[in-house]
């Protein structure tokens, strides 16, 4: 295991970038913690697999360094890295059974044979190939094949990381929920350091000790899922995490108030003079219907989804989203909505701001 750290990292596909456009992963500087479970989440093409494939050994970086452990791996072959990584589509021989396809790495490295043979058991029965063991390769499902992949990267407790590529694309929900659960008890047994990548939140959420958010080649958070939730430092956080999206809605902002088209909104703490476009976020479960206060809203439909009910409305012009209760009642007269104060975060150019010193947000 090891603790990874990327200083002033960025790449380019192009042999010579001139500006920030040209990178598709834009500087960073980040820490992952020995034996911490990651996720690292964002829409397809934001630089999700470039940082993951730089921290494997696959890519070099235009600029910057990775160190293992605070040793310069930035040139060292993915060899010398001892990690393993699982790739979005399954990578196994077909002219191999499925014991051989998870014994190989063992092999490879000259391990004993009565270890191989227990890693290589208790491996088949965490990706529920027991019985599978003697079957060949070829033929296989792609789903079995991805589980093969999956196992060959669990079965060396001894590596520095372990890297996942969306690996359970291939794989059918049922079982994704079930493999997602192997690799939390695997983690919670033998502490790896684990990168995970994925575009999907349910994924990402329910991984990960910790959260990595990308967008636009660049890490625009890093959080507990709670974080990500209650205080999203961006708005594409805030409109990712989360189903629905938080609501976004232009405003002025003059110390605890917040003016949407002129009607106030209340803020749970001050903020001073803010330059570039404001907006004020809001989560679904922190809007409520109102028949006499709040910002006039006008419902276009109500989806029930069994715990709760999904409002869509418009707010001077702007789309918002609602919760209800599933038992509660939705009054034809309710035409506004009242945000929670303590819930109503800030944006400057996108960017979460912090109330003043001594505010009570």
């Amino acid at each position: 295991m090891a603790r990874i750290t990327l200083e002033h990292l960025a790449h380019s596909y192009l042999p010579a970038p001139q500006s920030p456009d040209d990178y598709a992963l834009k500087e960073l500087n980040l820490d992952w913690e020995d034996g911490a479970a990651y996720a690292l989440l964002g829409a397809s093409g934001c630089g999700k697999s470039t940082l993951l494939n730089i921290i494997s050994g696959l890519l070099t970086p235009s600029r910057g360094r990775i160190l293992f452990d605070g040793v310069d791996m930035t040139a060292a072959p993915t060899a010398q890295r001892n990690i393993a990584q699982v790739f979005q589509f399954p990578v196994v021989y077909d002219t191999m059974t499925v014991r051989e396809n998870l014994a190989f790495p063992l092999r490879n490295r000259g391990r004993d044979p009565a270890y191989i043979a227990e890693r290589v058991q208790a491996v088949a029965r965490m990706i529920g190939m027991e019985d599978q063991l003697s079957r060949k390769a070829r033929g296989l499902t792609a789903d079995a094949k991805q589980k093969i992949s999956l196992g060959r990267g669990m079965v060396r407790r001894e590596v520095n990381a372990l890297l996942f590529d969306e690996p359970l694309t291939v794989i059918d929900p049922h079982m994704k929920w079930e493999l997602r659960t192997q690799l939390k008890s695997l983690h919670h047994e033998f502490g790896h350091t684990m990168i995970y990548v994925t575009h999907d939140q349910t994924e990402a959420l329910t991984f990960a000790d910790k959260v990595v958010v990308m967008h636009d080649g660049r890490v625009v958070q890093v959080g507990t899922p709670q974080e990500l939730f209650e205080r999203p430092a961006h708005t594409f956080v805030g409109y990712f995490i989360g189903s629905p999206g938080m609501n976004l809605l232009p405003a002025t902002i003059e110390g605890d108030r917040a003016y949407v088209n002129g009607i106030h909104v209340p803020l749970g703490g001050r903020y001073g003079p803010l330059a570039g476009g404001t907006r004020i976020g809001v989560r679904p479960e922190f809007a409520r219907l109102s028949k006499d206060e709040g910002l006039p809203v006008r419902i276009s439909r109500i989806e029930d989804v069994g715990r709760h009910k999904i409002l869509r409305a418009t707010c001077f012009g702007t789309e918002i989203n609602i919760l209800a209760a599933e038992g509660e009642a939705i009054p034809a007269e309710a035409s506004r909505v009242v945000f929670d104060p303590a819930n109503v975060n800030v944006y400057a150019d996108d960017w979460l701001v912090a109330p003043a010193q001594g505010s009570a947000a």
